[in-house]
């Protein structure tokens, strides 16, 4: 007997529309179908079944193609109308495999010519079920990706991102500074939008400064204005990062790069609320909240001289941590439904679906470069760049072709992610500089390719 077919691996799915004018062969087929283990729903016309269908049925049509009133055929054209990726299969007579193949031509996903093994009709439905379920998974993504009311990174239902979610909404209108810590590329910038637009600052300006791209002699006036004449240069009166802020939000990425005298004028505007604009006379008033992002552990920072001591406490009143994309593995599907949403200028038509090939390899890679990585890749795969991990399973090769052009795409995703670094590169993947090169040489991947042009 063959075994039962079981949910797993086929997202669930395991109803069928029964769609047969005999009353004999249609009892003992849905009796041996529901045997296998699916649910069945039996019907003697085909106006019945169709009056019950919608484009979100969970399951398979199986018709016959010879009934009266509406024929197997005419059930085809009303259901690709209705939904063209729901499959139907369609039982024959020997009489009518020509018009079956005509079927197929037209959309049917299989025929089975009577008498048949149910074995046969087994496989087909089971294959059948699992493109379904596909085809639904894809499509619930991409609605909750367009129904998503939150910052992408936020996104999800893993453990760590609720618990994120739930303290933004706790301390949004709260008067205290924020540290925001995470990898690169996991969304602190992100993290720090939802604070300032969950609050009551939501109407004022959220200004991101980078702290790391300050230009060196211009960073005091930069983050707190200059008055016109200030210093030579100074043709016109300059409102600074932080004064731009004024009654909204203030976002300092990477904290820990700012330069040690920079800090010392910023614990003013932390512990009083004001600035001294280069050249003004007396310092003036500022009603905002600062939050700081730091890549990495900012006590280390602190270790290392880099960060000023009282900087980090006064920073570290609320410490929240954006987990990466490993720690947080079942999100990843959603995230990069949304981001496939958001590419523009992709080819017309239908965005390429997610397969089982690709959700493996959103799921088994670590993501080392974390959300930004992931949306490079988004962006490759929507414009039908992305190759690596669409090949089909059947089709993937011996275990050291499949090892391979698993290191492959791992090389070329950190790669993309670290921007051609190949400093950075040798640090995520823990390689030396020697094996590492070796490998790039073996699978022909140029670290230049993936930085940016001047």
């Amino acid at each position: 007997m063959t075994p039962p077919l079981t949910v797993t691996g086929h997202g669930g799915l395991n109803h069928i529309a029964l769609i047969e004018d005999d009353d004999d062969f249609r009892s003992a087929l849905g009796e041996r179908l529901e045997l296998a283990g699916f649910k069945v729903e039996a019907y003697s016309r085909a106006e019945q079944a169709l009056s019950s269908l919608s484009d979100d049925f969970a399951g398979v049509v199986i018709s016959d193609l010879r009934m009266p009133g509406l024929d197997g055929r005419q059930v085809l054209t009303r259901l690709q109308a209705l939904d063209p990726s729901l499959p139907v299969i369609l039982i024959t007579g020997h009489g009518d495999v020509a018009d079956a193949v005509m079927a197929m031509r037209e959309g049917a996903y299989d025929f089975v010519t009577k008498p048949f093994a149910f074995e046969r009709l087994f496989e087909s439905l089971k294959r059948a079920l699992e493109k379904r379920a596909l085809v639904l998974d894809n499509r619930r993504l991409a609605a909750l990706a367009a129904d998503a009311d939150v910052e992408l990174p936020l996104l999800g239902d893993s453990t760590a991102i609720r618990k994120l979610r739930a303290t933004i909404t706790q301390i949004a209108d709260a008067r205290m500074d924020v540290l925001i810590e995470g990898e690169t590329g996991t969304g602190k910038e992100a993290v720090a939008r939802a604070l300032h637009s969950g609050g009551r600052r939501r109407p004022h300006p959220f200004v991101a400064v980078n702290c790391g791209a300050l230009p060196e002699g211009l960073i005091e006036s930069e983050l707190f204005g200059h008055e016109m004449g200030a210093f030579a240069g100074a043709m016109r009166h300059r409102i600074g990062h932080v004064e731009r802020a004024h009654n909204g939000s203030l976002f300092l990425d990477a904290v820990e790069s700012m330069p040690v005298p920079a800090q010392v004028k910023l614990l003013r505007v932390l512990e009083e609320r004001e600035i001294h604009p280069i050249g003004a006379h007396q310092p003036r008033h500022v009603d905002l909240r600062v939050m700081a992002s730091a890549t990495g552990d900012l006590q280390q920072a602190v270790a290392q001289g880099r960060v000023r001591e009282d900087l980090y406490y006064r920073l570290n009143v609320v410490r929240l941590f954006v987990p990466p994309l490993r720690e947080r593995r079942e999100d990843i599907p959603l995230i990069f439904a949304s981001l496939l949403a958001r590419v523009p200028s992709r080819p017309k038509g239908e965005m390429p679906q997610i397969t089982d090939a690709v959700r493996a390899h959103l799921m088994e890679h670590d993501w080392p470069g974390n959300i930004r990585e992931l949306s490079h890749y988004a962006q490759r795969f929507a414009l039908g760049l992305e190759t690596t991990a669409s090949v089909p399973l059947a089709d993937a090769g011996g275990l050291a072709e499949r090892v391979a052009r698993f290191e492959a795409s791992i090389l070329n995703d950190t790669l993309q992610a670290t921007g051609g670094n190949v400093a950075e590169a040798m640090s995520l993947l823990q390689l030396p500089r020697k094996t590492l090169y070796d490998k790039l040489k073996k699978y022909g991947i140029q670290p230049s390719r993936f930085r940016a042009s001047d």
